[in-house]
């Protein structure tokens, strides 16, 4: 299904963006994303609490992780849910999407959410339980809207599974980094049009 992109795709230099390197092939990258104005902790946490619902979007009704980003984003699904039941920690989520809408940078991931609170998520994936991808979204109430920052983790720390970390260059090189850079970008930026209309929604809704 072609979606239509309703609201402005934020440009890369709207964000602060930081390039790191470490021992073992390891790479790190920041994001300090522009203010999500109008957007509070309370609606994020709520937003990724419930991705696999749908809402109102151009129109018709769709899942809301389509809203997110109609180009690049394909499927999310709750893989396992958390102990106590839902998306929360401690659930998988199945994330299928191919950044700038590119076959060769498609991703279908399964991620456990080891932390999901009002300040941020995080989501890991690990070999022998050593971590060896983390993506970590933290966020805070600011006088402009939410500060949003989002820090990217390839490869792992031990030198036992360094290997690991040179399939990993190969799997996500550094121009797909880059395009993903560009999408986590975007569909953050989304995310200042798409949550102070749900909110305003669902207040309606209750009245």
């Amino acid at each position: 299904m072609s979606l239509p992109v309703l609201f402005p795709l934020r440009s890369v230099d709207s964000a602060v963006v930081r390039y790191a390197t470490a021992p073992h092939r390891r790479r790190r990258v920041t994001i300090d994303h522009r203010p999500l104005a109008g957007v509070t902790p309370a609606m994020l946490l709520d937003w990724f609490s419930h991705l696999g619902e749908t809402m109102l979007y151009g129109g018709q009704v769709i899942d809301r992780y389509l809203a997110w980003h109609p180009i690049d984003h394909i499927r999310w699904e709750l893989a396992k849910p958390a102990p106590g039941g839902g998306a929360a920690e401690g659930a998988k989520f199945r994330i299928v999407e191919k950044f700038a809408g590119r076959d060769d940078f498609a991703v279908d991931v399964v991620d456990r959410v080891e932390k999901l609170d009002e300040t941020g998520i995080r989501l890991v994936q690990r070999i022998g339980g050593v971590v060896v991808f983390q993506l970590e979204h933290t966020w805070s109430a600011g006088p402009h809207g939410a500060h949003y920052v989002t820090v990217l983790d390839l490869g792992a720390r031990s030198a036992l599974i360094a290997p690991v970390n040179y399939v990993l260059t190969r799997r996500f090189p550094d121009n797909m980094v880059r395009a993903w850079v560009r999408h986590n970008i975007e569909e953050v930026g989304q995310l200042e049009y798409l949550l102070p209309d749900l909110h305003a929604a669902a207040e309606f809704a209750v009245r």
